[in-house]
């Protein structure tokens, strides 16, 4: 038994690994990781640029593509489309073990629909009927826009990762699209699974950013922690969402709760320790999805006990005192949105790039 197996095992966390690529499909590290005790995978462009770049794993496939007048993007979605098919083979038994808890994997519609509703629908649309698979989660970020995507999808009872969620007024948003999607869903809500991906550290880089800006001791002492504390408020707002009248009449038609997912977890600041983002977010129906490096990290020395709602009392008051210092945090969020698609945006358009150079030299 590995501390991965016993974060699910005596916590009720799932563990996700925060990257795909081909070479670890092939050789067998993939499994590895998932005999280790990881539940399930998440993708997104970034990851997909760094593992399709500079590596010839991909190049057979993306021959036979271009020999068969495929253009760059499309080859994109075809080389994608294959590896999220071969981890959904390889997590099928978690998820069928687990009776659908775990065992997904997940896969993001193209960045720049981020602001366009009828667009992420269809592709989000598109992608669940090109890998019609039961553990298939798409991805669809929580834009304005975005919301009403999600909606959709789950009122048509497709199963959706919500992605790039950086503020508790947005969560409460993306609860909200989950619940009323169910409610208009006709079919059966057991089939129907969800995640809320609230993006960690990415929070505290913007906001100490400010704090170090004011300078005074009090703005010091808060360095490295508004981001845990908004991830226990927002673990506060889940269990307050899946409960009470509302939600047992959802139950009682097969519905599944839409587990927080605690994303963009390695500590980007070398000062934190480097399990903080695990460490303290550790809670009954929650996920973590952390990258290869933070997996090791959390295995080797990495904490196994209930943290996410130990404090919520001392999490509200922290995020009161980084207001009170006048960090406005609801800007905070909208730069690191702005900031997560842009970065999307710009990973994706370097990948397409890339391929269609060398696709010319075939």
């Amino acid at each position: 038994m590995t501390r991965l197996h016993d974060l699910y095992a005596l916590q009720g966390q799932s563990p996700w690994l925060d990257n795909l690529k081909r070479s670890w499909i092939l050789s067998g590290e993939l499994a590895d990781w998932v005999s280790q005790g990881v539940r399930g995978i998440t993708s997104n462009p970034s990851i997909f640029q760094k593992a399709m770049s500079g590596t010839d794993a991909y190049d057979d496939q993306l021959k036979d593509l271009v020999a068969n007048g495929c253009d760059a993007e499309n080859a994109y979605w075809s080389l994608v489309v294959r590896d999220i098919s071969d981890a959904l083979e390889i997590l099928r038994p978690v998820h069928e073990a687990s009776g659908g808890h775990d065992g997904q994997v997940s896969v993001e519609v193209d960045p720049s629909l981020a602001w366009d509703t009828t667009g992420t629908v269809a592709a989000a649309r598109a992608l669940h009927e090109r890998i019609p698979k039961p553990n298939l989660l798409v991805k669809i970020p929580a834009t304005p826009e975005g919301i009403p995507a999600i909606r959709e999808m789950v009122a048509e009872g497709k199963s959706v990762n919500v992605t790039l969620i950086f503020s508790l007024d947005r969560y409460a948003e993306v609860i909200e699209a989950y619940l009323s999607g169910l409610e208009s869903c006709d079919g059966d809500l057991s089939r129907v699974s969800s995640v809320a991906s609230f993006f960690i550290s990415r929070t505290d880089t913007e906001v100490d950013r400010h704090l170090s800006a004011i300078g005074t001791p009090d703005a010091a002492a808060l360095r490295g922690r508004t981001a845990v504390a908004q991830g226990q408020v927002a673990y506060s707002m889940f269990t307050s969402a899946f409960s009470g009248p509302r939600w047992e009449s959802l139950t009682a038609r097969g519905a599944r709760v839409q587990r927080p997912l605690w994303a963009s977890t390695s500590t980007k600041d070398p000062s934190l320790r480097d399990t903080l983002y695990v460490d303290e977010l550790i809670g009954p129906d929650t996920i973590n999805t952390l990258p290869d490096i933070t997996l090791k990290a959390f295995e080797d020395h990495g904490t196994v006990a209930r943290t996410v709602d130990a404090d919520i009392e001392g999490a509200l008051s922290t995020l009161k005192a980084v207001r009170d210092l006048g960090v406005d945090l609801d800007a905070v969020a909208h730069v690191l949105e702005q900031q997560g698609v842009a970065a999307f945006i710009a990973s994706f358009d370097d990948l397409i790039r890339s391929l269609a150079e060398k696709a010319d030299t075939f």
